[in-house]
């Protein structure tokens, strides 16, 4: 993170840590000697063994703790945690997001909608992040530089969407723009060195994607450590101007 002040006291926080993207975060910080801490939380720990072997293996460097992003009280609980250990962070980078599970498929068409459905979607895809921004602002109140990114998605672009279906999740994403575009411009107040971004990793081969990835090109679909090597490179090159705007993983700016 070029930056950043090139002394080794980094703190970093990864929301949503224990698998994909969120986990290839936290692997390759801890191969950079700038880091001092990284945070990284998982919502359950039977599934977040990877992680927790990581954090038995750099005891000094990584810290994970339980976070589920759709209760405020446990996001307050955890920032106040990591509070007792650090009073500044550097880079947080968001990456909970829900697209498919046993219970929930993206929607074809109206047919399939219903509410308890939508809502879950942007209970998680949507107002967690902003319930971050909430709550991580005292420790972004710092005179050095910060990012704070949200992992979002093209599809959830307005004025890119040509295909239609995919209603809860287009719209949860585009909520997201548009909470971290809001709270870009309160932070520009209240934390001024902040940049808040939000981030378009691209087609990455995870358990989100693997479901849908038939028709993706394979020079389209990246490895997870692609992904994570392109997203660190569009947070590092941002500049002053660049808070409150979303990008895809090549450094272009997405129309909302």
């Amino acid at each position: 993170m070029s930056f950043i002040d090139e002394s080794n006291h980094v703190n970093v926080l990864i929301v949503g840590a224990s698998q994909g993207i969120g986990l290839g975060f936290v692997k390759r910080l801890l191969t950079d000697d700038r880091i001092a801490k990284i945070y990284a939380t998982y919502r359950q720990q039977e599934s977040a063994g990877e992680l927790i072997a990581l954090e038995n293996k750099y005891p000094e460097q990584l810290i994970c703790l339980p976070l589920d992003i759709t209760e405020e009280l446990q996001i307050c609980e955890c920032v106040q945690k990591i509070r007792t250990q650090v009073n500044k962070l550097h880079l947080v980078v968001n990456c909970v997001g829900i697209l498919h599970d046993e219970t929930l498929q993206p929607e074809k068409s109206l047919r399939q909608l219903n509410s308890e459905n939508l809502l879950r979607y942007f209970q998680i895809n949507s107002i967690g992040a902003v319930l971050l921004a909430k709550h991580l602002l005292p420790l972004f109140k710092h005179g050095e530089r910060s990012v704070f990114a949200s992992i979002s998605a093209k599809i959830g672009s307005i004025g890119d969407n040509q295909l239609g279906g995919w209603y809860g999740y287009r719209a949860s994403k585009a909520a997201l723009n548009m909470f971290m575009r809001t709270a870009a411009i309160e932070y520009s107040r209240s934390s001024p060195k902040t940049l808040v971004v939000t981030l378009h990793p691209g087609t990455t081969d995870t358990r989100l994607s693997r479901p849908f990835q038939g028709n993706v090109p394979k020079e389209k679909l990246f490895s997870i450590e692609r992904t994570v090597t392109q997203l660190l490179s569009v947070i590092e090159q941002l500049q002053e101007g660049d808070s409150g705007q979303f990008f895809s993983w090549d450094g272009s700016r997405l129309p909302w």
